[in-house]
């Protein structure tokens, strides 16, 4: 009964810690406004053009590259160690808990990848050139579509 407990304990650690694994969802709110542009309202910054492409930052995949899982596998074994007495305990504590750490880092990982993704939208200007600008995500925007631009921001006509 007592090497079950021995076992169990650092298993439910680790699915309590698993919890901690996922960042919160931020709003995905558009980056731009969908309202039309205000009328008679110029400024410096204010311009006008189409979006010629919308290309996705980041890396191509999502998949992490295991620097996550190998450092949460040591620190998993290294925690599950410490929760058994006997050799086999702890031979089995280590186990388990590399395992665990593993794959609790490895989520760690993908989700910080996540994070650091967007995409870039490229506008051409109606006075000529080409102007971009890199957001977390674009909503409705699609290529072609008609932008009016006050500043950093995206207005959709």
């Amino acid at each position: 009964m007592q090497r079950m407990i021995r076992i169990a304990v650092p298993a439910v650690v680790l699915a309590l810690l698993s919890a901690c694994a996922t960042r919160p969802q931020t709003s995905n709110a558009p980056v731009y406004s969908p309202t039309r542009g205000a009328g008679g309202v110029t400024s410096a910054n204010v311009g006008y053009g189409v979006v010629r492409s919308i290309e996705s930052l980041g890396s191509a995949s999502e998949q992490p590259h295991g620097g996550g899982a190998v450092v949460g596998g040591i620190v998993g074994a290294v925690i599950g160690r410490q929760f058994a007495d006997s050799n086999s305990g702890k031979n089995v504590g280590t186990v388990a808990g590399a395992v665990g750490g593993a794959l609790i880092g490895n989520e760690i990982e993908k989700n910080s990848r996540r994070d650091q993704q967007g995409v870039r939208v490229n506008v051409q200007l109606d006075q000529g050139g080409l102007r971009s600008f890199d957001f977390k995500s674009i909503g409705e925007l699609r290529v072609g579509d008609r932008v009016r631009i006050d500043g950093n921001q995206l207005y959709r006509l």
